[in-house]
């Protein structure tokens, strides 16, 4: 299963038949960003309440986290058509010539002053006819499903790239760590001769020497960096384990992550002052810690 990111963007256009030989036509679109939750964020026409329902519930169903924006247009233009509401115009002449009669009259019905009365010219809105509505539902419905597959398969494009740039940053943790670990023993020679000569020099000839260097030895193993290289080369494999597994991954990585940068910091306090090759192994911890950044900005688009 491969990783997906969260970006991703779908749309189609459709057209469908209705009544009096009429076209409806609509474009359904579907765009994805990152974000920690599923949050969807839908435009449709007024009086589709159904089919928003219907609509999150497929996004619930095939997406996990992203903000989704899902934009239903319809094209109104194919759907006007000129008229005069014909009921009122007749009521309004039916006045007109009663009122002509009655008072005897001699002038003729303005048809611009009838056509300006609220009502009676009419473009003929059929996007919101009960049953334009309800084929447009229907359509929507059985268009959502193949319009999200075009999206995840996007998104699972861009997950693989991300997953080759995050294996890319794996390959360069790993080479850093082997690099510390080639230079950890010459480290703790370094750092228990460092304190031999220190506590020799604060403590003089008539201290127990024997006594000296067990407490060398402690303050030694307190430094050594074996359980943070272990640990790390632990993580690295992890991480790798998770990017060949695929799926929802991105909070697991992101905390993966956070462990690695903590081994990096407890690496980079314990060697620092270690001479020449403590100074090579704060060049590789800090290297870690750059490559670790680069990833964490990566992960905050992997689902």
């Amino acid at each position: 299963m491969p990783i997906y990111s969260m970006t991703g963007f779908a749309r189609a256009q459709f057209s469908l038949s209705v009544a009096h030989e009429r076209q409806l036509s609509y474009t359904l679109t579907v765009k994805s960003v990152n974000h920690r939750f599923l949050d969807v964020q839908l435009r449709l026409p007024s009086g589709l309440d159904a089919l928003e329902m219907e609509l999150r519930k497929a996004l619930k169903d095939n997406l996990i986290r992203g903000h989704v924006d899902v934009t239903l247009s319809v094209d109104h233009s194919s759907q006007q058509k000129a008229g005069y509401n014909r009921e009122l115009v007749e009521r309004y002449l039916a006045a007109f010539a009663a009122a002509r009669e009655e008072h005897g009259l001699g002038c003729e019905p303005d048809l611009n002053a009838i056509f300006r009365l609220p009502g009676a010219l009419q473009g003929e809105n059929h996007s919101k006819d009960d049953e334009d509505q309800a084929l447009l539902t229907e359509s929507v419905q059985r268009e959502i499903g193949p319009l999200l597959e075009e999206l995840k398969a996007m998104r699972a494009r861009e997950g693989e790239a991300l997953a080759a740039i995050l294996n890319g940053t794996l390959d360069r943790l790993a080479e850093a760590t082997e690099g510390v670990a080639l230079l950890r023993p010459e480290i703790e020679q370094r750092y228990q001769a460092r304190l031999t000569e220190r506590l020799e020099a604060a403590t003089g000839a008539e201290f127990n020497r024997q006594r000296m260097l067990e407490e060398v030895a402690v303050l030694v193993e307190r430094s050594d960096i074996a359980e943070e290289l272990t640990r790390m080369s632990t993580h690295i494999c992890h991480f790798r384990e998770l990017l060949r597994a695929g799926g929802e991954v991105g909070k697991k990585l992101d905390f993966l992550l956070q462990e690695m940068n903590r081994e990096a910091n407890t690496l980079l306090s314990k060697t620092g002052g270690a001479g020449s090759k403590g100074t090579r192994v704060t060049e590789l911890g800090l290297a870690m810690k750059s490559e670790i950044e680069k990833a964490r900005e990566q992960i905050q688009n992997v689902e």
